[in-house]
């Protein structure tokens, strides 16, 4: 059994949270008040990214093992946001979360007391040569580096209970893995990181993969081409039929790493955000970013009583229009 997280499990259904609180001031005339305009921040640039307070910290031996820090100005200890990159496992870095929009916007997170970090993590095929099945390189990297930021707790002025996690695309689908796997903590080990927890407060991602399951593809798209790569012997994209045949001698692999699979009771709250609408069969052919993906895991946490939001063009009742407004309020949620 899952240990269930110490959290208040608190609805806040107030938007935009990313604009800080309108300051209150009083008139001239005394009792009377107003209020100033939501304050903004630049976005994500080449131009203008910002920089770190800590780059390129190692946290693991790998060369890949590295992580930036960007510490939010507070005197109690803050929040942590880590972002986790996409690009199929197969690329990506975390040098571009600081230059491009596409990455929640690092100046409006640290407006709100929250810390970021980014890290690099192993990349299938180019790193993970003799580890079976390959995602288990780029996932278990991620699993350290939270260890890692959770052993900085007093030296980075951080709550290390309240950690969420962002990624886009497969970065998702890693968030997913770390809000959804047992504490890999090992309390009896003689290196202090590993002694630390892997679970999350939350977790976010947009265009995430939610199963890896070749069977659960199939019937969600009508031309599914994702997931074999995770697991070796399938490029990617490629050989799907292949990667289906196989599923009998994958189940154990699919069960340790597909989030649909590893869901249980008492998880963290997740919310996930598609640009795309879902199709009323389930089926369509965006089967690498569908907003299937999230409609599926969403009826699956339905039945465990686990907290699951999931947004799309059209979608009702959204109490947060993104990812980031999600992540600000449930980790400054009071309780």
């Amino acid at each position: 059994m899952k240990p269930i997280p110490v959290r208040a499990l608190v609805t806040c259904c107030t938007a935009g949270l990313l604009a800080v609180t309108a300051a209150v001031s009083a008139e001239e005339s005394g009792d009377a008040k107003t209020e100033t305009a939501p304050k903004t921040y630049p976005p994500n640039s080449k131009s203008n990214p910002l920089a770190p307070a800590f780059a390129n910290v190692a946290y693991g031996e790998h060369e890949r093992n590295k992580l930036d820090f960007w510490q939010a100005e507070s005197e109690a200890p803050t929040p942590v946001i880590m972002i986790l990159h996409g690009g199929g496992w197969i690329a990506g870095s975390k040098a571009n979360v600081s230059r491009s929009p596409r990455f929640p916007n690092l100046r409006a997170i640290l407006g709100e007391g929250i810390s970021v970090v980014a890290i690099d993590y192993r990349l299938i095929g180019k790193h993970t040569e003799g580890v079976m099945p390959p995602v288990k390189a780029t996932l278990h990297d991620a699993a350290r580096a939270l260890q890692f930021v959770r052993s900085k707790a007093h030296e980075w002025n951080i709550n290390k209970e309240r950690i969420g996690s962002y990624g886009n695309s497969a970065g998702g689908c890693s968030s997913l893995w770390l809000a959804y796997h047992d504490d890999m903590a090992d309390p009896k080990s003689e290196d202090p990181v590993a002694r630390e927890s892997t679970r999350l407060w939350c977790a976010a991602g947009s265009g995430a993969q939610t199963t890896l399951d070749p069977k659960q593809l199939k019937k969600w798209f009508t031309n599914p081409g994702y997931g074999g790569h995770a697991f070796g012997n399938y490029a990617y994209g490629k050989d799907f039929e292949k990667f289906l045949a196989d599923r009998e001698k994958l189940l154990p692999w699919i069960a340790e790493y597909s989030p649909f699979a590893l869901v249980s009771a008492g998880d963290p709250p997740v919310y996930l955000f598609y640009g795309n609408k879902p199709p009323a069969l389930g089926l369509s052919t965006h089967s690498i970013h569908g907003a299937t993906f999230g409609v599926g895991l969403q009826k699956r946490c339905a039945q465990l009583g686990v907290e699951c939001h999931v947004v799309f063009p059209g979608a009702e009742h959204v109490p947060h229009k993104t990812p980031t407004d999600y992540l600000v309020a449930t980790l400054k949620a009071v309780g």
